[in-house]
Formats: structure tokens, C-alpha cells, sequence
């Protein structure tokens, strides 16, 4: 296993580096049928492409994908997807002196101890550059979901520690950040400000929220719905920490308090976040997202070489001060990925049955 798949019946497997040439993959198990673009891809590209927002890396990707099959009329055929974004903005040789230091916060070391060999130009696929074909995967992913009715949204809760009230998240992608209200976005500028001139950088919580989710998507035991959406979540890189409902906060509940009661209309509350014994209830589910600070940072840090030698290092080059806004796609789509799977998965249940 080389843990470049995802999923058992719509599966993404993706491929490309930081500095390559491009990325790309493919998606199977996408049912036939579904209305399907580069134009419509490209709307969830345009939101996660470098280069934009006072946060953002001042690498320009175009981030154009390229559907190289599956797809005919409009339609997709049922068969692979395949698709390519190319790189257009490297400046590898800004990660020269890099070569035989590990970055603290980075994956440089594992990498080394675990292939003998690394891809010292922006971190190789390790780099959050990886996500991109994340983004593709979970925009065909929507498509079939929409045909469904269901719907996502996602937007920045918290950045720097600066909390946000979800007062309009359905408006989260037309404002800065993916806020959702508007209030902060001037409160969240000042704090990047000040952090990117100390040099340093931020971390925040994601919020994602999904509606019209049909009851009995999950299994029993090994393979809750709640547990692959963790997993989803913590498969991107910049992750530390997923919550699902109340999340750590019913440590801090009575049972009284946390229960979900039933009436003849329905639940009362959701502080299960949507999912009862792994398996969803119908009611919205509810997810955050842990976002850590990004590793590279202007300040001198103490590391070792691939010699084992004590040295210090700051980095340079061209880097976010923080993963949020980019990141809010990224995850938005890997919960897109894991419905669309449980969905075929239970589709195909009830048909044997």
C-alpha cells in the first residue's frame, strides 16, 4: 500500500509533487450520468489556489485542471476519471540550502527515515501542494451528491485564537477567510499582520456543516461514519485534531446535557453532530477541524542535518502565514469524498437486500 488511494467505492488516487512538473489522478466508482466540467471543477480549485488573501503564499498557480477521461458531452461515463493540474511557479532552488537540513514542523525528517530518500524542494508530497487533487476528487464527489440534495458548507470558526459567530455561514465563501459573519474579517487582518511582521504564523479551527444527509450511512464496529470522517480530516496535513457535535466538550457535560431527545418530529437538539453509533442520524452533521500553525517560519529555529549536527535555520522563500483560508476547501472536500463513498456503499446494500 502505497497510501496514495482513498476510499473502497468512489476512490481518489492522486499523484504529484511540490516542485514536478504537475499533479493529478484519478477517480473511479463515479456513477454515470453525473453532470461534469473543467468549469465546474475549477470553481472549487479557484477557491484553495495560492496567491490570494493577505495569508496567503505569494506563489501564482493557475491550478487548471485538465480532464483527460471519463467524462463525454458533459456527462460522466461511469469509467475513470482522470484528470492533471500542471505546475507553473516553482522556484526550487529557493529550497537549496534545505537539502541536508530537516525543518522543524515539517516532514522532512519521517521522510528521510522512512524511504532513505526526500524531495527537498518545498517538502515533495508532503507539501500541502499535494491537496489540490484533493479538491478535483471532492468537486466530483459534490456533483454526484448534489443530485441528492445534499449540501456543505464550511467556513473559518477560529484564527489565532479570534472566534467567529456563525451568523451567515451559507454566505462563508463570498467573504475573506471563509468567515462567517462579517464582523472579524478586520479583527483576523490586524492578528495576521502582526504575526507575519514578528515572523512567525497561525493556526485556527475549520467548521463544517452538512445538510439534508439521508439516515443509515455508516457501519457498525470498524467502520463508523464518524470514524472515517476523522480520518479524513486527519489525513490532511496541517490537521492536529477533529471534533465531531459537542466533541471534547461532553467531557465537560451531564448525560442529561449531552443526550439528544426524540419527539414524534425528531431529534431536539444534535449534539451527536448528525452521527448515532457511527451510522448518520439524518440530522446536519457537524465537524471541526484543528488547524496547526504552518511550520515555516521567518524566525531562527534549532534543527540537525542528515550528519546529526546541531545547526539553526530560518526559513525564507515564499509561504502562508496560515493554512486557513486554503485549507477550508481542502477539508470541505475530503467530507465530500467520504459521503459520496458511504452513499454507493448503502446504494449498493440495499440492492443486494
Amino acid at each position: 500500500m502505497s497510501g496514495d488511494t482513498f476510499g473502497r467505492i468512489f476512490r481518489l488516487t492522486t499523484f504529484g509533487e511540490s516542485h514536478g512538473p504537475g499533479l493529478g489522478g484519478v477517480v473511479e466508482g463515479c456513477p454515470p450520468g453525473i453532470e461534469l466540467s473543467e468549469e465546474i471543477i475549477q470553481r472549487d480549485l479557484d477557491l484553495r489556489r495560492p496567491g490570494q488573501g493577505i495569508a496567503a503564499t505569494k506563489r501564482k498557480e493557475g491550478d487548471k485542471v485538465k480532464l483527460l477521461s471519463g467524462v463525454f458531452e458533459g456527462k460522466t461515463t461511469g469509467t475513470a476519471i482522470g484528470f492533471y493540474i500542471a505546475n507553473e511557479d516553482m522556484r526550487s532552488k529557493d529550497y537549496g540550502f534545505l537539502k541536508d537540513i530537516y525543518r522543524p514542523g515539517h516532514a522532512d525528517f519521517t521522510y528521510a527515515r522512512k524511504y532513505g530518500i526526500r524531495d527537498y524542494r518545498g517538502g515533495g508530497r508532503a507539501s500541502g501542494r499535494e491537496t489540490v487533487s484533493r479538491v478535483v476528487g471532492g468537486a466530483i464527489a459534490r456533483t454526484f451528491l448534489k443530485t441528492l440534495g445534499i449540501e456543505i458548507f464550511s467556513y473559518t470558526l477560529e484564527l489565532g485564537g479570534i472566534r467567529a459567530q456563525r451568523e451567515d455561514i451559507r454566505g462563508s465563501k463570498s467573504r475573506p477567510f471563509f468567515a462567517p459573519e462579517t464582523e472579524v474579517i478586520s479583527l483576523w487582518e490586524q492578528r495576521i499582520k502582526e504575526v507575519r511582521k514578528a515572523g512567525d504564523t497561525l493556526g485556527g479551527i475549520v467548521e463544517i456543516v452538512v445538510e439534508n444527509v439521508p439516515a443509515g450511512l455508516g457501519e457498525p464496529v470498524f467502520d463508523k461514519l464518524d470514524a472515517r470522517l476523522a480520518y479524513a480530516l486527519m489525513g490532511v496535513g496541517a490537521v492536529k485534531g477533529v471534533e465531531i457535535g459537542s466533541g471534547f466538550e461532553a467531557a465537560r457535560l451531564l448525560g442529561s446535557e449531552n443526550n439528544d431527545p426524540l419527539s414524534k418530529e425528531g431529534f431536539l437538539s444534535n449534539q451527536a453532530g448528525g452521527i448515532l453509533g457511527g451510522i448518520s442520524s439524518g440530522q446536519p452533521l457537524v465537524l471541526r477541524a484543528a488547524v496547526k500553525p504552518i511550520p515555516s517560519i521567518a524566525k531562527p529555529q534549532k534543527t540537525i542535518n542528515q550528519q546529526g549536527e546541531e545547526v539553526e535555520i530560518r526559513i525564507g522563500g515564499r509561504h502562508d502565514i496560515s493554512a486557513i483560508p486554503r485549507i477550508v476547501p481542502v477539508l470541505e472536500a475530503m467530507v465530500l469524498l467520504v459521503l459520496a463513498d458511504f452513499v454507493l456503499l448503502q446504494q449498493s446494500k440495499i440492492k443486494r437486500e
